[in-house]
């Protein structure tokens, strides 16, 4: 039987998302304090100062709250990577690369202890239902980017380089802000991101 992951019903009115917004900050606070074992309904609805009842009218299980707390962490860093990449499109390759990465650094620190949790206990953030349409504006937007400096990137096939940078910037950058060794400071490891994407994109090509 497959579990429902869907809300019941969207908010509409003031009230009722703030009810809303009330239960996924609960969720997030237990997985957060206590682990997903101990997110249940009851748990998150005494947590949030609602009843049973009133979570269960937007939220049918407890997989359907985390499910939707995955959701909201997931646009919240995909608003600052799509803020950045708009940001970049009049700046120069290297600024445009840096401000990129930077902000995929402060995507990954918005809530990171949440961040933390839903990969640890729930799996890699990439599985989330939405990802791929994430991946595909992104990708979307880095080709729009390196069209513009068409001059200087000698990559043959743009959407493949920016399917490259992406996949290959996601995974540094998850391992500079989680897992970065001691002594190693976060604007050095970030510069050296921003030096291999260079590379990557300006480097002579097999003719």
């Amino acid at each position: 039987m497959t579990t429902q992951l869907s809300p019941r019903r969207a908010p509409r009115q003031s009230r009722s998302q703030a009810t809303v917004t009330a239960i996924l900050d609960a969720t997030a606070h237990i997985l957060i304090e206590h682990g997903f074992a101990a997110a249940s309904t009851n748990a998150v609805a005494e947590r949030a100062g609602v009843s049973v009842g009133s979570l269960y009218q937007y939220f049918p299980n407890k997989d359907a709250l985390v499910s939707a707390v995955r959701t909201r962490h997931g646009e919240q860093m995909m608003a600052v990577i799509l803020r950045a990449l708009t940001k970049a499109i009049d700046a120069t390759l290297l600024d445009a690369l840096t401000g990129l990465i930077e902000a995929t650094v402060e995507a990954h620190r918005v809530d990171a202890d949440l961040h933390r949790v839903l990969e640890q206990q729930l799996g890699d953030m990439d599985m989330d239902e939405h990802h791929g349409e994430y991946v595909r504006v992104m990708e979307d937007r880095i080709v729009v980017l390196l069209t513009r400096h068409r001059d200087e990137v000698t990559a043959p096939d743009l959407k493949l380089a920016a399917f490259m940078l992406l996949h290959a910037a996601h995974g540094l950058i998850h391992a500079v802000v989680l897992q970065r060794p001691k002594g190693i400071s976060l604007k050095h490891a970030t510069q050296e991101i921003g030096d291999m994407m260079t590379a990557y994109l300006t480097a002579p090509r097999r003719t």
